[in-house]
């Protein structure tokens, strides 16, 4: 890439070269790959009616949210599962240590060895209900693999039956959980095999009464899982089939369903995109996009389907030219003009109402830089393909195109 500095009052732009050696990146001949997803899926509307079955019998512990929607949606799954043994209904957004703390230690006093974990709602339901399936002995344990990755074979594993309520978070068929420790500013994985759940029940039907806000950033946090898993170094095939198939799906029916948001064969379409975006990250984890988004939740209250997808268009624009495979996946979602495509992904968010601008995020000038730096450095960045050098060139580039945007 080069990024031209601003001549004669133009804006500065970030075009893409053809030649790999200066791009930094050669394609290269991939080295063996596999994909794997345990999860058992189930999709449509009326999908819902199918838990009890699945439960089968056993008791289950149910993690909700305290609110009459999600009573009613329990209560629906009672009828034929019977009463839960337990309830975990205090969940709220980005579980966090103190809260789960807490939440871990009710689990632990009331479940029983024979239990399944039923997780209605959305991804934060889904993540805290995977901190529970480990904390058998309460989340001590759970602190201490976090901190210091020692200590697993003192977690427990409880089988998840995950119904996600939102159409974003993929957590229904990856094995990870996102935790969030508020006070040390730090965000943590807690990713293990076990996690997994059994099966992802997907009733699109669950969905139709969410706000617009939210129905965005669950959104666009599924169309950034679909797009960092194709500028990744652990992508692969099926998942790049998947991640291109969900983010076409996202770019063409989340506006429309933002205007009407009780359409439900929209929200079929974006729960299914959502759902295949989660099938490509659960094989890739994410990227860039999302390593720089956390500190930006932490520490200024973004929400994360927001925090992760403003600067996808910065992304993606540092990496065109940087491999074969990645700049093929992108044409077939934006078109043979990758520029251009990184234009259109831009207006894309803009609108939807989402600034480009770290500026609008709070983050500025060099706090912009330095959190670029170590979210390279870090776990999530280290998946993504491109190179120190011209993500930093295109991040200054976009960045005072947006800038300069903004104060026109």
């Amino acid at each position: 890439m080069l990024c031209e500095a601003v001549v004669n009052g133009k804006l500065p732009s970030c075009k893409a070269r053809n030649d790999p050696v200066e791009n930094g990146l050669a394609t290269a001949e991939r080295p063996v790959w596999q994909f794997d997803n345990p999860v058992k899926i189930l999709f449509g509307a009326g999908a819902l009616g199918e838990v009890a079955g699945i439960i089968g019998g056993r008791h289950y512990c149910l993690v909700t949210y305290d609110e009459p929607y999600f009573r009613t949606l329990s209560q629906r799954v009672a009828e034929g599962a019977g009463q839960p043994a337990v309830i975990i209904d205090t969940i709220r957004p980005n579980p966090d240590f103190i809260t789960l703390s807490d939440q871990c230690a009710r689990f632990a006093d009331l479940v029983t060895t024979d239990c399944v974990i039923l997780a209605l709602g959305g991804g934060s339901v889904i993540d805290a209900a995977k901190v529970f399936a480990s904390a058998g002995r309460g989340f001590e344990p759970v602190r201490r693999f976090l901190e210091t990755k020692r200590g697993e074979s003192e977690l427990s594993a409880f089988p998840i039956i995950a119904v996600p309520t939102t159409a974003g978070t993929g957590s229904e068929v990856t094995s990870w959980a996102t935790v969030w420790d508020t006070k040390g500013q730090q965000k943590y994985s807690l990713a293990r095999p076990e996690l997994y759940p059994s099966h992802a029940v997907i009733d699109p039907a669950l969905m139709l009464g969410m706000s617009r806000e939210l129905t965005i950033s669950t959104g666009l946090d599924a169309l950034s899982h679909a797009l960092e898993s194709i500028w990744n170094r652990n992508a692969n095939a099926v998942s790049t089939n998947h991640a291109v198939f969900a983010a076409s799906e996202l770019i063409g029916s989340l506006p429309r369903l933002v205007d009407d948001l009780t359409d439900a064969s929209l929200r079929a379409r974006v729960a299914r995109a959502a759902l295949f975006a989660g099938l490509a990250f659960s094989n890739t984890k994410t990227a860039l996009a999302h390593s720089v988004s956390y500190p930006i939740t932490l520490k200024y209250g973004i929400p994360h389907g927001l925090a992760c997808s403003f600067s996808l268009p910065m992304v993606m624009a540092s990496v065109l030219g940087t491999d074969e495979d990645c700049d093929h996946s992108l044409r077939r979602i934006f078109g043979d003009d990758l520029d251009t495509g990184v234009d259109r992904l831009e207006n894309f968010l803009v609108n939807l109402g989402v600034s480009t601008n770290p500026v609008d995020y709070g983050v500025e000038g060099e706090e912009w830089r330095a959190l670029i730096d170590t979210a390279l450095a870090g776990q999530r960045g280290q998946n993504f393909i491109g190179s120190h050098a011209r993500i930093m060139q295109c991040f200054v580039s976009r960045g005072s195109k947006s800038v300069v945007q903004s104060d026109l």
